[in-house]
C-alpha cells in the first residue's frame, strides 16, 4: 500500500484532496510560512508535524470501523495513532462527538446528521463526503415479492430520515405510493396507497436484522446488512442511486463545528477519501458500499 504523500499537510494540496470529498469546508493547513532571509530570494516554510498525534473515532462495525482499519495504516505512516471505538447505535456516537470525548465519528449519512442536530441541538458538521450504502429490501419469512400477501408484515427503521428513505424504497418496487410531497421525510402516515395492506414494524434500525425472521421483509440500512452478513446479491430491491438518494445519504466524517480545518482532522479525511480506501471499497463491498470521491 503506498505511503500517503508527506505533502497532505500542506497547504497547496490539502485543501484539492478535502474538496475531492466534498466537505465544503474551509482551506485550513497547518501551515505556516515564515519570512525569507534578509539575503535569500527563496521563502522558508515551516510545517507542522502531527507526530504523536491521538485521534479517537466512533463508528460501527461495518462498514465504517472496516474502512477505518485502512485509515489507520494509512496515518501510522504520518505518526497519527487512530483509536477506533465502535457502537452499535446511532445516538451515543454523535454525543460523543458533542461532548469531545470523541474527535470525530464516521457511521451516519448527512441528512441523519442534520436531523440530529435540529432534534438534539448539537452541532455536527461534515468534514468528509466518504461514501454511499445503498438501503435493500431483504426477505424474513417471505422469499419474493411475487410471493408477497395480503397484510404482509414490512420492517421499517424507526427514526425519521431512514424510515422515510425505506418507505421510498417499498414505493419504487410499486409496493405503496406516498403523497406527493413526502419526499425523503415520508412516515407511514404519508402512504395514499396501499394495495396489499402492508403491516408495518418500526423498530430500531440495527434491530431488523435480528428479528428478519419474524417479518415477511424488512428494509436495512447497508452497513447493518453488512454486519449481519447479508449483501447486495441478497437483496429483493435494492434503493436506487439515481437522483437525491447518493445525495441525501451520502455518509460523512462527523465533528465538532469548528473542529473540520484542524490540521489533523484534515489529514484523517485525505486518508478517507485515498485511493487504498477507494480500492478496498471496490474489492470488499460488491456494490453495498459505493465510494463517493
Amino acid at each position: 500500500m503506498k505511503k500517503l504523500a508527506s505533502v497532505l499537510l500542506a497547504g497547496a494540496l490539502s485543501f484539492g484532496l478535502l474538496a475531492g470529498c466534498g466537505n465544503g469546508s474551509g482551506t485550513g493547513t497547518g501551515t505556516a510560512s515564515t519570512p525569507a532571509p534578509a539575503d535569500s530570494q527563496t521563502p522558508t516554510t515551516e510545517t507542522t508535524s502531527l507526530e504523536g498525534t491521538v485521534l479517537k473515532v466512533g463508528a460501527t462495525p461495518a462498514p465504517h470501523a472496516e474502512i477505518l482499519e485502512v485509515v489507520k495504516d494509512l496515518l501510522a505512516e504520518q505518526g497519527i495513532t487512530l483509536e477506533i471505538a465502535q457502537y452499535n447505535d446511532y445516538v451515543q456516537p454523535n454525543n460523543a462527538v458533542e461532548d469531545g470525548s470523541l474527535d470525530a465519528n464516521y457511521f451516519q449519512h448527512i441528512t441523519y446528521m442534520n436531523d440530529f442536530n435540529e432534534e438534539y441541538g448539537t452541532h455536527l458538521v461534515s468534514a468528509a463526503e466518504v461514501h454511499y450504502e445503498p438501503m435493500g429490501l431483504y426477505a424474513g419469512k417471505t422469499t419474493s415479492l411475487d410471493e408477497l400477501a395480503d397484510g404482509a408484515l414490512i420492517g421499517l427503521p424507526n427514526d425519521a430520515t431512514n424510515e422515510g428513505r425505506a418507505l421510498l424504497v417499498l414505493q419504487q418496487e410499486g409496493l405503496i405510493t406516498l403523497s406527493e410531497d413526502a419526499g425523503i421525510t415520508a412516515t407511514i402516515n404519508d402512504i395514499v396507497d396501499n394495495p396489499k395492506n402492508l403491516q408495518f414494524s418500526e423498530m430500531e434500525a440495527a434491530q431488523l436484522p435480528l428479528r428478519l425472521a419474524d417479518l415477511d421483509m424488512a428494509v436495512i440500512n447497508g452497513n447493518y446488512a453488512i454486519d449481519a452478513g447479508l449483501s447486495m446479491d441478497d437483496a429483493l430491491a435494492v434503493e436506487s442511486a439515481d437522483g437525491e438518494a447518493a445525495q441525501a445519504y451520502v455518509n460523512v466524517l462527523a465533528v465538532e463545528e469548528g473542529r473540520e480545518d484542524d490540521p489533523a482532522i484534515q489529514a484523517l479525511a485525505a486518508a478517507l477519501c485515498s485511493d487504498e480506501v477507494k480500492a478496498f471499497i471496490d474489492e470488499n463491498y460488491n456494490g453495498a458500499v459505493v465510494a463517493v470521491f
